[in-house]
Order: C-alpha cells, then structure tokens, then sequence
C-alpha cells in the first residue's frame, strides 16, 4: 500500500495534469471555457494545492485526516459544479438560460462579491457541448476526475496505518 505521502503527490500530479489538459484545450484546440469550466478548474487547482501541503507538510495521523478530509470535500465540490454543468447541457433548447457577457468583463464590470453568484450559476455557453470523447463531455469526464480524486481524499481520512 502506498504511503500517504506518496498519495498525496499523486493527487498533486493528476490535479496538474487535468489543469495541463484544461490549458492545453483552451489555447491549442481553442475551446473557450465557460463560467462553470473556471469554477471546476479552481477546485481542480484547490484539491491539488491542498495535495501538495499535505505531501510537503508530511503530517502525522491527524493531521493526514484533515488533509484527506479537506481533498474529498474540495473535490466532491468541484464534482457539483461538474453535475449542474452536465444538467445544463441536457435541457432541452427552449429551457437553457441566456448567454452572459465574458468572465473578464464580469469582473472588470461587476465587484467580486456580485460576479461570483453569476459564476457559481452558468449561463447558455455551459450548455454547449464543445467536445466528446466517447460520447462524454468535457464535465463529464472532469466529474469522474473529481470523483476520484474525492476517493482518494476519503482514503486518506479513513486509512489506518
């Protein structure tokens, strides 16, 4: 079994790669994240950063516990996003909300306190389905990541050593 610092970075690794991927999607395939694909990459980012203090910090049995607690309930936020983003993209037409403006001109217009409601909701463009891979999205395959990446938190909560 490996050792919980070893899962720690692990966690760490993955989280970077699926920002690696994210970037990678953005700037080469030019797909254009939408309000909820911002939201599920800060969680990304946040379980990976809680990853790597654990993996640096090494703690002792209770403080692993909080680190693998803090991982599976970041991740299994960022798994919720990843759930409104795919109920989104099953409404019929007629139900989907309006588009918004762009997130860079909801911060530059809007005070951080009043964008991060209209953020945290998506809009019309987290409707679109811009790219499948074997018949799944793009939050449906971030919804697996963060389902696992929750499981390995709760591992780490939960292991005995």
């Amino acid at each position: 079994m490996p050792s919980p610092r070893i899962v720690n970075l692990f966690i760490f690794i993955v989280a970077a790669a699926l920002i690696g991927v994210a970037l990678f999607m953005q700037h080469v395939m030019g797909l254009e994240p939408c309000y909820l694909c911002i939201v599920q990459r800060v969680f990304i980012i946040l379980t990976g950063f809680i990853a790597l203090l654990a993996y640096l910090h090494n703690p002792a049995r209770a403080g692993r516990r909080v680190y693998g607690g803090a991982t599976a309930l970041i991740a299994l936020s960022g798994g919720a996003f990843s759930i409104r983003q795919l109920w989104l993209q099953s409404l019929p037409e007629d139900k989907v909300p309006a588009c918004g403006p762009p997130a860079e001109y909801l911060f530059d217009a809007f005070p951080l306190m009043e964008a991060l409601p209209i953020l945290l909701r998506g809009d019309g463009n987290c409707a679109q389905v811009q790219w499948t891979l074997f018949n799944v999205s793009i939050p449906g395959y971030t919804l697996m990541a963060f389902s696992g990446l929750a499981l390995l938190g709760l591992w780490q909560l939960m292991r005995v050593d």
